[in-house]
């Protein structure tokens, strides 16, 4: 019999040391905080407004003993840090790994595969049923589209009478990392048109984050070959809104530098943007991770998600810089300049029937940025606006996602 395949090493959260290091710093400097105040040294006096917020604390601070202080600062740091490391080792012995079978590919091209999410679904076999290529981020991968069976998008929409071809982007080979997105959307093109002459019908387009900003540019390129375009949290003026992003911001310049001499993006670089967005996010998710029943369902989901979050694939050179200077940094597509093959990609200039939806709580891609396309006055002509009150994550799969996501989606594209 041939052997049982190991389940693969987990090395997240990625980059460890990076996130490790924040937990340290930030709890270390509560150790450095009380060394300067309790040696009432000038450079340890807060200012004015610190001193107002901090005013009560440090009543009930003086009013300790300061031995007895300081052994109850070190023990409580020491606790917190071994939680976190704790809560990461725990994630990362956990048996739980993804079983879903992937669907069969329909198409290919370079490392580029159509899943075909219908073809073991009846409902989606039926004469009629409209087909949907689904476009994801080329940064992270698609499972998050797909995580469980139980929470599955593309499982729901095939059940539902749609046929769902989701593009596997793969990892870049030598020559795709020469890619720029115009070579991404040209091969979307081909994918697009494949699906078309298999349905024998226009299909519609399902984008999700970066996934529908390609997906703007192939429907107005492709007008004929789309029925309809439907956008989940996908950015679009990158400017409206820069909280949470100003490292990025800072970065990008010279991360496109990297990636020019590199030929790529990695992942670990790709993971600290987004560590960026929330840095202390790991700090706080490992020790609430290690409280959790770890057989039990909020645990295998947490693994699986985390799985994803640290999965993913380096970012094609070419591509790294079009997307953090063009994009994050002169705002192309907010101003109406992003070209694709020489061709000006303005969204009012498609009148395809669309669908834009905004997760309010989304952090990797502010509301602001996204509603830019349901905008009356330069976003797409003939749009209709849904606001989640969920995530970018959790808008695919939240408890509430099937409710307030999933079913509005499959209703509109079937509607097409």
């Amino acid at each position: 019999m041939p052997p049982t395949p190991r389940a693969p090493v987990r090395t997240g959260p990625r980059p460890l040391p990076l996130h490790l290091g924040t937990a340290l710093m930030t709890w270390a400097s509560s150790e450095s905080a009380w060394q300067l105040w309790k040696r009432a040294s000038p450079s340890s006096k807060p200012s004015s407004a610190a001193a107002d917020g901090l005013s009560e604390l440090l009543k009930e601070i003086s009013a300790l003993d300061p031995a007895r202080f300081e052994a109850a600062l070190h023990r409580e740091i020491a606790r917190r840090l071994d939680r976190l490391a704790e809560g990461v080792l725990a994630y990362r012995r956990n048996a739980i790994h993804r079983t879903l079978d992937t669907p069969p590919a329909a198409w290919s091209e370079g490392n580029t595969r159509l899943l075909d999410y219908g073809a073991t679904h009846r409902a989606a076999r039926q004469r009629g049923a409209r087909a949907v290529l689904v476009v994801p981020s080329l940064i992270n991968r698609w499972e998050v589209l797909d995580l469980t069976a139980e929470k599955s998008l593309l499982r729901a929409m095939a059940a539902e009478g749609l046929r769902p071809y989701l593009v596997d982007w793969g990892t870049p080979d030598a020559e795709e990392r020469r890619f720029d997105l115009t070579a991404y959307v040209a091969r979307l093109e081909r994918a697009l048109a494949f699906v078309a002459k298999r349905a024998r019908r226009a299909p519609a387009i399902m984008g999700y984050c970066m996934g529908g900003t390609l997906g703007v540019a192939l429907t107005q390129r492709q007008p004929r070959k789309v029925a309809g375009l439907a956008l989940l949290a996908a950015p679009w003026d990158f400017h409206a809104d820069k909280t949470g992003h100003a490292f990025l911001l800072s970065t990008g310049p010279l991360l496109a530098e990297m990636a020019d001499k590199v030929g790529e993006l990695p992942v670990d670089v790709l993971q600290t943007l987004f560590w960026s967005v929330d840095p202390w996010l790991s700090v706080k998710k490992f020790p609430r991770f290690l409280g959790m029943d770890q057989q039990g369902e909020h645990a295998r989901d947490f693994v699986l998600l985390e799985d994803w979050l640290n999965g993913g694939a380096p970012l094609a050179g070419p591509v790294a810089r079009e997307c953090l200077v063009g994009w994050y940094g002169d705002n192309l597509p907010g101003k109406g300049q992003w070209a694709v093959g020489g061709k000006r990609i303005v969204p009012r200039k498609i009148t395809r029937p669309a669908l834009v939806m905004i997760p309010s709580g989304d952090r990797i891609v502010p509301p602001l940025s996204a509603a830019a396309l349901a905008d009356p006055k330069r976003g797409l002509k003939n749009v209709t606006r849904l606001d989640l009150p969920l995530g970018h994550i959790g808008m695919v799969v939240s408890g509430r996602a099937r409710e307030l996501c999933w079913t509005p989606l499959i209703d509109w594209l079937k509607s097409r």
